[in-house]
């Protein structure tokens, strides 16, 4: 979710058996033959199936506690044993779309939001609507339902909320950012701090896709109509919140330019003391403890005329064409819902689980900084999630261009938004 997105063409040619590449992790428990049978689901003395399973989410740091999941999940269910594969997040989606268009992919395996609905759409996810889903947050369960079919369950989830260096507030008489704030209040923030010196920012908010759907729907606007049947991205409330964001930049430069920030990051920027705010991801926390030598803390992001907060998550899926659905789909049920694998993922300081289980999330609280921690949970209450359609990856890109245009001074915010709005319809076919 951080990184680029991944464009997904499903191929229909006749491919050979690829395995995944990249890191690999296999627990087995009892004999290494896959049962034949359908899969089992109760947890018995059973005939054992043996299932496979395939992620990206675990690499670089988590293989371990996802290991120690799947061993507490045997504990359970004896009769089902899971052979894991962690694949790095840049070989993933090749090596998988390779698997799926040539017959072999694995009995489950995890989708991020960007590719589900191309998955989705030909076929070759299996129904979930029989799995227990009522230990799931609803706004994640609905991201990966199309049409009344649930086709995913969330496997995690995060959120974005405003960070703001309590120290730069301080020096600028600034009182600290409240969870009622609007962009209004930000904007007047944001002069305050950048009146502090000629290389000090009050804010930076990229002029990209992620960040725009989301101001939009802060504004009253959308991407899609409703049914997703057409685009709307040049409608009257998103031009005003496109020309909120590039004003920041072009108009009053409470945010660097490009040529401004020398081609440092927005979190190197941040974590350097010169910028006041920065609406970002929660992973962000882990670095800006270590790397910020200045007090910060959080708040819900502020909206326009209504609060909307920036939604993340991956998709645990089942293969059509798996014939142990049953066990696939109640290892992915546990290993999203429950609470022992809800504790040990919060434990590992891994992404969050999207449950409802408020016992098992308030032990995340526990952990600080930033001291109002509770913010990421009252953004619950408003989140979004972006509008998932087959061509997401040239839906995102043509705004994201369009918008840099616009941020560059080299066309107006309505001129970008209409020309994405063209071009969109010109080569995206909505249903």
């Amino acid at each position: 979710m951080k990184k680029a997105l991944a464009t997904l063409l499903i191929a229909s040619m006749a491919l050979g058996l690829v395995a995944c590449g990249g890191t690999e992790t296999k627990q087995q428990g009892g004999n290494d033959t896959p049962s034949t049978e359908q899969g089992v689901a109760n947890k018995g003395t059973e005939e054992e199936v043996t299932i496979t399973y395939c992620n990206f989410n675990a690499s670089g740091g988590n293989e371990e506690t996802l290991n120690a999941m799947y061993e507490k999940f045997h504990e359970e269910y004896p009769n089902i044993v899971v052979e894991i594969e962690t694949v790095a997040y840049n070989d993933y989606f090749t090596a998988m779309q390779t698997r799926v268009s040539g017959g072999t992919a694995p009995d489950c395996y995890e989708l991020n939001i960007e590719n589900f609905a191309a998955y989705a759409s030909k076929g070759v996810l299996a129904d979930l609507s029989n799995a227990d889903t009522s230990n799931f947050n609803e706004t994640a369960l609905s991201a990966f339902n199309v049409d009344g079919t649930q086709y995913g369950l969330p496997g995690n989830f995060s959120n974005v909320v405003l960070i703001y260096n309590k120290d730069l507030f301080d020096q600028a008489g600034v009182d600290y950012p409240t969870n009622d704030w609007t962009w209004n209040d930000v904007q007047i923030a944001a002069e305050k701090i950048s009146a502090l010196g000629e290389d000090i920012y009050g804010i930076y908010a990229p002029l990209t896709y992620n960040e725009f759907f989301k101001v939009a729907a802060q504004y009253g606007g959308s991407l899609l109509n409703e049914d997703k049947t057409a685009f709307t991205i040049n409608s009257p409330e998103n031009i005003r919140a496109a020309q909120m964001m590039i004003d920041r930049v072009l108009v009053s430069n409470v945010q660097p330019t490009t040529e401004q920030m020398g081609g440092m990051g927005d979190w190197d920027l941040f974590q350097s003391g010169r910028l006041g705010m920065i609406p970002t991801g929660i992973w962000a926390f882990n670095t800006f403890t270590t790397g910020c030598d200045f007090e910060w803390d959080i708040v819900v992001e502020p909206g326009g005329t209504t609060k909307a907060t920036h939604f993340f998550s991956n998709a645990l899926v089942v293969n059509a064409d798996s014939d142990k659905k049953e066990a696939a789909i109640t290892w992915i049920t546990w290993l999203a819902s429950s609470p022992e694998a809800a504790q040990m993922r919060i434990d590992a300081g891994w992404d969050l689980p999207a449950i409802k289980d408020e016992a098992v999330l308030n032990t995340y609280l526990t952990v600080t900084p930033p001291e109002n921690k509770a913010a990421v949970f009252e953004s619950l209450d408003s989140l979004v999630v972006p509008p998932v359609i087959e061509d997401y990856a040239m839906m995102s890109d043509i705004i994201t261009m369009k918008l840099s245009e616009a941020a560059s001074g080299k066309i107006s915010a309505e001129e970008a938004l209409n020309q994405a709005q063209e071009e969109c319809e010109a080569a995206i076919t909505l249903k």
